[in-house]
């Protein structure tokens, strides 16, 4: 999409992922985090995954998990980029880099300008970089909790800094999320779903129309 990365995130149906490639999605997002309503396990993901190819690379969202869950995970779906989004620390990441050689992309939580501080000791660690609402207060969920931070303070970040906006995107408001952010990429999962972890097909495709059409307006 005109050099934009599009992750639809928390799939489970091979309906949702016929949509989300059809519409250009370039990442889909498998969650293996079992208090998340988006939960699949390691053998679903793999049925789901198996037509996927090279039309898109395959994520794999995962809270805190041990090395054996993250070997079952691997051994599965063989992701393309792990996406870590706990307490993991800079030497945890670089760990898994190492075992699975596999890209890691790490979740960052956000609600003030200060929360873009903790960035700075992963710029070289982590491959890629999310940077997602802080969930709300008692949400069990450190992502896909339909909310959004203020956009407007990612333009104190370094242009340099390529980063996945995630967080309460939607087709009524990703326009601003272009236009208040540099990011590389968006990340939705909420913004194209009637509840939370049923997608909605028309969703999914009618957002990634109106992502193209503001991708190649900025691009014109």
């Amino acid at each position: 999409m005109s050099g934009l990365d599009v992750k639809i995130c928390g799939l489970s149906t091979p309906e949702s992922i016929k949509a989300a490639l059809s519409g250009g999605a370039t990442h889909l997002g498998f969650i293996f985090f079992e208090k998340s309503p988006r939960n699949v396990t390691p053998q679903a993901a793999a049925e789901l995954a198996a037509g996927i190819g090279d039309e898109a690379v395959i994520v794999a969202v995962t809270v805190d998990a041990d090395d054996d869950f993250l070997d079952e995970i691997v051994a599965a779906i063989n992701p393309g980029i792990l996406q870590l989004h706990g307490k993991e620390t800079p030497e945890r990441v670089r760990a898994l880099k190492q075992k699975y050689k596999i890209p890691v992309m790490k979740a960052f939580a956000i609600r003030e300008s200060d929360d873009l501080k903790k960035i700075t000791p992963w710029l070289n660690v982590a491959d890629k970089l999310l940077l997602d609402a802080k969930p709300p207060a008692g949400s069990d969920l450190p992502g896909g909790n339909g909310v959004a931070f203020d956009w407007s303070i990612l333009d104190s970040l370094d242009r340099e800094i390529s980063y996945m906006l995630s967080g309460g995107i939607n087709i009524d408001n990703v326009e601003d999320a272009l236009k208040l952010s540099n990011a590389g990429g968006l990340d939705v999962s909420s913004g194209v779903e009637t509840a939370p972890g049923i997608k909605d097909n028309r969703q999914i495709t009618e957002f990634l129309d109106k992502v193209r059409q503001l991708a190649n307006n900025k691009a014109a």
